[in-house]
């Protein structure tokens, strides 16, 4: 049976189990900036046996919640999969080492490393006959000749393959996506898999190397506004194109899929509004009320020339698709930014 009575404040109404308040949670990577959102909508439904685990100190994590079993564990480590997930009706794996296109592109083998936290926790999933298991793709899987110029047309799941995904970050994602097939193959495990389309926010990274563009934006010119300074740096030309999806929407969508019995395959979770970046900086100028200059470092790391979601998929099996506009979102994203560039400010005096 369901229960149709656990209200959220994220989107639409999504049908759980009707025991989905008394089960036991998993959320690996509950420290980062979607775990983190994630615990948060949990325990906004209800649900009071959350496993919080994270590499990060605790005083590291973007969002603490003292009513939880927070635990920093390295989940790397078989041994660390299996007891964290020990009684554990359900896991999300939102666990990987990533950032933004500075840090993919510098630090490959660090991403491919991930590849162990998804394979120890899918069989630590499997040995402790965990109901359903989450796992957390990305965009990054998709095949880089089809993302060659800003124009791209939207990627639709098939276009996986043949595969080339982004070198590391891409290459792990890929495999554990193949790994999460597998084992519900073979062993049954009920797996559910969203491949994730730039999700930004508040409580999230927006400094320190591994931010994505619009947090990174929203720092740069929120400095420009504090210290009055008339110009800011673009990587590459400010040309190459992204879709970008509201953390809102991430969550929505996360438990759409994962409570899904319908669709098990890999399925696209992004927003299908893509724009360049010279455009989302405008946007994000418009909404701190400031015009500046744009410099461009044409030597940073940039990724691929063009990216954005193909929503068929999901609105066929779901009857939705990610809808919190841009200007909307980034103006959330902005104003808790601004706060925490004041809160640094204050701090340095």
């Amino acid at each position: 049976m369901m229960n149709k009575n656990i209200q959220s404040v994220y989107g639409p109404e999504v049908q759980f189990p009707e025991n989905f308040q008394e089960q036991k949670i998993l959320v690996a990577g509950a420290g980062g900036f979607i775990g983190g959102h994630l615990v948060a909508d949990l325990l906004r439904r209800g649900c009071r046996q959350i496993v919080a685990v994270d590499l990060k100190p605790k005083d590291e994590w973007y969002q603490y919640f003292s009513d939880v079993d927070n635990r920093i564990m390295d989940l790397r480590n078989e041994d660390a999969c299996f007891d964290a997930s020990r009684g554990c009706d359900r896991i999300y794996n939102l666990a990987c080492n990533m950032g933004g296109m500075g840090f993919i592109e510098n630090n490959k083998a660090a991403c491919m490393r991930s590849v162990l936290i998804n394979t120890h926790l899918l069989e630590a999933a499997r040995i402790n006959q965990c109901d359903r298991y989450f796992y957390s793709s990305t965009a990054c899987v998709y095949a880089a000749d089809k993302q060659s110029t800003p124009d791209v047309a939207p990627l639709k799941e098939e276009d996986a393959y043949p595969a080339m995904p982004e070198d590391g970050y891409g290459w792990e994602k890929l495999f554990s996506e193949r790994l999460c097939r597998h084992y519900t193959e073979d062993y049954g495990v009920v797996t559910r898999i969203a491949r994730l389309h730039n999700v930004y926010g508040p409580h999230g990274t927006f400094d320190g190397g591994r931010e994505k563009a619009p947090a990174a934006l929203c720092r740069k010119i929120g400095l420009c506004k504090l210290k009055r300074e008339l110009s800011f740096e673009i990587w590459g030309d400010g040309e190459q194109t992204r879709s970008f999806m509201y953390i809102d929407d991430c969550i929505t969508g996360i438990h759409l899929i994962t409570e899904s019995d319908e669709w098990c395959d890999p399925i696209n979770l992004g927003s299908a509004e893509m724009m360049s970046i010279n455009q989302l900086a405008k946007v994000i100028e418009g909404i701190a009320d400031i015009d500046l200059e744009h410099q461009y470092n044409l030597d940073a790391p940039k990724g691929v020339r063009g990216r954005s979601s193909d929503n068929t998929l999901i609105q066929k099996v779901f009857g939705w698709q990610p809808s919190v506009t841009l200007e909307d979102g980034l103006s959330k994203t902005y104003d808790w930014i601004f706060q925490e560039l004041l809160k640094q400010r204050a701090n340095l005096r």
